[in-house]
């Protein structure tokens, strides 16, 4: 476990999926980060790697071999190395082994940085290819925030303020957690997205042709607020457990499978891709 603090915020990290545990603002001395009760739901802040959502019949193609690879892949049920922490910054290692061999079949270090300047985290994903080969991937991040911030408010009086006025469209899940192709608008009078305990019933909001690149949540009971900024990202997810009292934001690159296109990693939507001896690196922030 890592501790990261400065005079704005006070975090912790767990070697386990290299996973963000609390976010406290000391500030208003509020904790931002749901508490992963298990009763609900039983996470903080996944980190996902190598694939971000579900394959079809749980399995990764890679050159014509089918591996067996659970949603969001296996970085968050992974034990990470902590290479080195000081007050502000902490680095977190999962290199490839006899086990990650067996389900995704490249030798690589993937890697999850955080550092903390002044209000805001910066948490960073770095790949590094000690394969002879290319590597195919998928990351994202999976922060869950609770909503409310304080005792005595409602969800209700919470919304997302998108960075840019657009016309927001999301694309549509089946029952199994795959793309079926439909999308549907989500109206954001003022760039706002209102919670409410029932828009998550149907799954994930997946915005994929989104402008902005930064979301906030704000409350119209008073001025706090948090955001996330992702400008490395090209997908969004934004979900939460029908009656929970938290909001993931969720920056990917990379995303489900569609139904019936059960194709080789190489061909998955929005799949990155990493040549020998090189590295790959994308951030996103939290701000309070």
């Amino acid at each position: 476990m890592a501790l990261l603090e400065n005079e704005f915020l006070k975090v912790t990290v767990s070697t386990k999926g290299a996973q963000l545990t609390s976010v406290y603002n000391k500030v208003t001395q509020t904790e931002h980060l749901w508490q992963a009760y298990p009763n609900i739901w039983p996470w903080h802040a996944p980190n996902l790697f190598p694939v971000v959502g579900g394959l079809i019949k749980d399995e990764l193609m890679v050159e014509g071999n089918a591996y067996h690879m659970g949603r969001h892949g296996f970085a968050r049920q992974s034990e990470f190395v902590l290479l080195e922490s000081d007050e502000v910054h902490a680095v977190y290692s999962l290199p490839n082994s006899e086990t990650t061999s067996q389900v995704y079949p490249y030798k690589f270090d993937f890697q999850v940085l955080y550092t903390l300047i002044d209000n805001a985290l910066r948490l960073t994903y770095k790949l590094i290819n000690h394969d002879k080969k290319t590597i195919y991937f998928s990351v994202g991040g999976h922060p869950a925030f609770r909503v409310p911030f304080n005792e005595g408010e409602k969800y209700e009086d919470y919304y997302l303020e998108f960075e840019t006025d657009e016309k927001l469209v999301t694309h549509l899940l089946s029952a199994d957690g795959f793309f079926n192709g439909e999308t549907q608008p989500v109206p954001t009078p003022k760039n706002r997205l209102y919670l409410t305990r029932d828009l998550f019933n149907a799954d994930a909001l997946v915005f994929k042709d989104h402008k902005s690149r930064e979301v906030c949540i704000k409350s119209d009971k008073h001025e706090q607020s948090l955001s996330v900024e992702f400008p490395h990202f090209n997908y969004l997810g934004i979900w939460a457990k029908p009656g929970a009292d938290f909001v993931c934001i969720e920056p990917w690159l990379g995303c489900a499978d569609t139904v019936g296109k059960h194709v080789d990693i190489s061909q998955k939507e929005d799949m990155q891709h990493l040549k020998p001896g090189h590295v790959f690196e994308a951030a996103y922030f939290i701000s309070v």
